[in-house]
């Protein structure tokens, strides 16, 4: 089946499915699933908005909301992963997954779902060390603190996805697994963003979690976005037993939707064609999900999960044949992801703004259903009566501003806090002067077509394969020049065609998405307007 793959998405939505629109138009079918993987931004209202990490003047309400209202639908069924610029009270009332819209399904703080019989997994957030250990005990109102780390990766789920045992088919995170940089053209990747040397040379740019997830699941496909630059890799695993054939995992990063970006990639994945063509719940996550409910925290302490080091009485939570037998019986052995979305929060309307709409902790009955049905804890519900009891969300404020200030490397078990950039080289100095370059040089194609020289020559044959993905909608103008460029690579050579990892050609021309004004002082603005959205919070989050 074709897959799209979108980078940041950061609320451009018409944009994404009307370059959607124009690939199936050249390319030789419609596309059958669209993941993204992060800032998604499912914003409702201006009270979602509230809830962004963004500066207060940058919070724009962009299109998700007449996905929400139903004035629109998703041409195609779009799964996603949350970043770090969400709606995080939106998501938040969906911990387990769910649908955010029509169409439209969040995969939680972690999740694995089927489709087609393609399995699919991810994980929410990026990594900070000082918040890892923590419980989920954020909750809307949300304070300067906890507005960040909501979207902070926890070991919780992490510890989830390590007991899966079945292969699993796709992989999305936010941000990259650290040294994955290693296994593609890391000589191109630092030529394009200069200012990550420091971090590629340390080894620390990237999330250790996910890194220790790529590990483990050793996924066909793992797929990433954050760090605003088109990356391929190849990453072969070591074979645990002799008699195993060693596996590999292709990974591709992509840019942030904008004009001139490598935003999107159009895929040929293998699935089963006896497989359902809906979205379906995965028997073996949902077992751990039963079997792990007894280690939901709500509090901002920090802990550990349960390891066989003689201190725990139980430290294996994989699903057992058992288990998986109990949660088909519950679910009355019917699969299928129910389309129940219901709405939850008043939507924008543009003609009636409403700037001091009130910020309520919901509880979706999507979650009350799945809970209702599996036999395990609402998050929320748990945080509600905490916060009754004790004022959990508040409780932790003063311990989160004093462990956001040092490294955290006592309190996590990885011993370096950056999942990007280093307060070295902060985004809002360094990237503004990388972007003017990369917005300059409108026709170069990504680095996917520079061959690869670490660590094999197989990652310099999958870099290659990953063409440029540039889409131009119709209602663009594109200069004489840009026509010109958008059909010549780095050596003059004609543009190729876009190929997925196995080298299958999924459309005929390369093609790009440009501005809808040519003039280089209004690109320019563009520009400039979305680098100071996604600009530096604070020292934490300084990576958009």
């Amino acid at each position: 089946m074709r897959v799209a793959v979108a980078g940041c998405c950061h609320g451009e939505l018409d944009k994404i499915y009307e370059t959607l629109a124009l690939a199936e138009r050249r390319g030789p079918g419609p596309v059958d699933l669209l993941l993204c993987c992060g800032d998604f931004q499912a914003v409702r209202n201006e009270a979602d908005l509230r809830c962004m990490a963004v500066p207060p003047k940058y919070r724009h309400m962009q299109t998700f909301y007449r996905y929400y209202s139903g004035e629109k639908k998703a041409p195609v069924l779009t799964l996603f992963i949350g970043g770090n610029h969400e709606a995080s009270n939106h998501l938040q009332e969906l911990p387990y997954g769910g649908w955010v819209a029509p169409n439209i399904y969040y995969l939680g703080l972690a999740g694995v779902v089927k489709y087609r019989g393609v399995r699919i997994g991810g994980i929410s957030g990026i990594f900070k060390s000082h918040d890892y250990r923590k419980g989920h005990f954020e909750c809307p109102p949300y304070n300067s603190s906890t507005i960040r780390s909501i979207y902070h990766v926890r070991n919780i789920e992490v510890y989830k996805l390590k007991q899966l045992k079945q292969p699993i088919d796709i992989f999305l995170s936010h941000d990259w697994p650290r040294s994955i940089y290693h296994y593609g053209n890391k000589k191109q990747l630092l030529k394009t963003k200069s200012f990550f040397r420091q971090e590629v040379e340390n080894n620390t740019l990237g999330s250790p979690a996910a890194s220790e997830l790529l590990e483990h699941l050793k996924p066909t496909y793992w797929f990433s976005a954050h760090l605003h630059v088109k990356f391929a890799a190849l990453m072969q695993h070591q074979a645990k037993d002799k008699g195993q054939t060693a596996r590999a995992t292709k990974f591709l990063a992509l840019d942030k939707c904008l004009p001139h970006r490598d935003f999107l990639q159009i895929l040929e994945i293998e699935h089963d064609p006896s497989a359902p063509d809906y979205l379906e719940y995965d028997i073996e996550w949902l077992t751990i999900l039963r079997a792990t409910d007894d280690l939901i925290n709500v509090t901002g302490h920090l802990w550990n999960m349960p390891e066989n080091n003689g201190l725990h009485a139980r430290w294996d939570y994989s699903a057992t044949e058992e288990g998986m037998k109990e949660v088909l019986e519950k679910l009355n052995h019917d699969l299928k992801v129910p389309c129940n979305f219901s709405v939850t929060a008043a939507c924008y309307d543009p003609s009636k703004p409403q700037t001091q709409m009130q910020l309520i902790h919901r509880i979706n009955p999507q979650t009350t259903e799945f809970c209702a049905q599996l036999g395990i804890t609402d998050i929320n519900v748990r945080l509600q009566k905490s916060k009754e009891e004790h004022h959990v969300c508040g409780e932790y404020e003063e311990q989160d501003d004093v462990e956001s200030n040092d490294s955290g490397e006592d309190r996590s078990e990885y011993n370096t806090d950056t999942s990007a950039l280093s307060s070295i080289n902060p985004d809002e100095i360094m990237l503004d002067e990388e972007e003017e370059d990369e917005d300059s040089i409108v026709s170069a194609h990504s680095d996917m077509n520079t061959p690869s020289v670490e660590p094999s020559d197989q990652a310099s044959e999958f870099s290659a394969s990953f063409s440029d993905v540039r889409i131009l909608p119709g209602s663009m103008i594109v200069s004489s020049d840009d026509t010109v460029d958008s059909t010549v690579d780095r050596e003059g050579k004609p543009g190729g065609t876009v190929e997925s990892g196995n080298g299958e050609d999924l459309t005929k021309v390369s093609l790009k998405r440009l501005s809808d004004e040519h003039e280089p002082e209004q690109r320019k603005k563009i520009k400039r307007r979305n680098q100071a959205i996604y600009a530096a919070v604070d020292d934490d989050d300084d990576a958009a």
